[in-house]
């Protein structure tokens, strides 16, 4: 069962956020005042530098090394975090989040590493191609070759590992998760052990309560959200609402076949609602479907690591535990 509603947003954001959201949306109000509008470039800047100011504790691995993952008609860089070489080891695919537009391996790589050790996994960050200079689908396909062609490239790194896959995605990363294990049900090819969708975008047609209740102020902003999702599609005049619709990950196919999901949320995120709406879809499946909220949360708290460090650790745990379970059922 679901988590009570009540429980899927506190009262106000941790106070660690709180103070830094105040500094925050009086830059952003200074900026509008003087004009100033964003760009994929800007974008890009910010996100870099919160997460290089704000995730100051890497990890220390044994191997950490680039590698491109050939496909039919693209190679997409990767880099692969392995925190255990001497061991066989399942398979983590990540995919990092920035709204298909911000966001790379550089930028996420204390987020990987953390992720390795947290899970034990060997990690795989994707270099999926970024809006809008490579709009819909063409990052989606890097994700889903990535994943169908990545037993051959770690073969050839000589890696070892167990042929075992989950996915891991944040934000828009999440969307790039679901939508290829919503594409691996019907691939024979591709098995997909599990799922973590952290604080995920799930539905582009921008339709669910939190987006109004959590839409301003809290960093990531539904005005943004809608602006990051123009650049992706580039329908051109009126958005193509039934393209969004068939794009968004929540009102795809659902069978039993999809993997075991984990589900996490922030209660201040504009995302929320559609995130506890996808598990509640998969349950209603069959799937084994979790959701883990972080009630004083916003969007994106593990690029604000060094503000609210209990909370990272804690997520990191959840989901290390949630990807083991199945490790090492029989």
């Amino acid at each position: 069962m679901l988590t009570p509603p009540a429980a899927f947003k506190a009262d106000r954001p941790h106070p660690a956020l709180a103070d830094w959201l105040e500094r925050l949306n009086r830059l952003v109000a200074d900026q509008a005042a003087r004009g100033l509008e964003a760009t994929p470039v800007t974008v890009r800047e910010s996100m870099a530098s919160m997460t290089a100011s704000l995730v100051t504790r890497p990890v220390e691995l044994p191997l950490v090394r680039d590698l491109m993952i050939a496909t039919d008609d693209y190679p997409v860089p990767a880099r692969l975090y392995d925190p255990a070489p001497e061991r066989p080891k399942p398979v983590l695919l990540f995919f990092h989040g920035g709204g298909h537009m911000a966001g790379d391996i550089r930028v996420y790589d204390p987020i990987a590493r953390r992720l390795a050790e947290a899970s034990g996994q060997l990690v795989v960050a994707v270099e999926y191609r970024l809006a809008p200079e490579c709009p819909y689908p063409l990052g989606l396909r890097d994700c889903h070759a990535a994943a169908r062609h990545l037993w051959p490239a770690l073969e050839r790194c000589g890696c070892r590992v167990l042929p075992r896959l989950s996915l891991v995605g944040d934000s828009g990363g999440g969307a790039l998760a679901a939508t290829v294990s919503a594409l691996a049900q019907d691939d024979a090819d591709l098995n997909i052990d599990k799922q973590v969708l952290i604080y995920p975008s799930l539905d582009y047609t921008l339709e669910h309560p939190s987006l109004t209740e959590n839409g301003r102020g809290y960093l990531l902003e539904t005005a943004r959200i809608r602006w990051y999702f123009d650049h992706y599609f580039q329908d051109g005049g009126a958005p193509d609402e039934q393209r969004r619709r068939d794009a968004s990950p929540l009102h795809m196919p659902v069978s039993p076949r999809l993997p075991a999901t984990l589900v996490l949320t922030a209660g201040f995120c504009p995302l929320r609602d559609e995130g506890v709406a996808y598990v509640e879809r998969l349950q209603a499946a069959g799937v084994d479907a979790r959701h883990q909220p972080f009630p004083d949360m916003i969007h994106a708290y593990l690029n604000l690591e060094d503000l609210v460090p209990d909370a990272c650790a804690e997520s990191y745990r959840v989901i290390g535990e949630f990807l083991n379970h199945q490790a090492t059922a029989p």
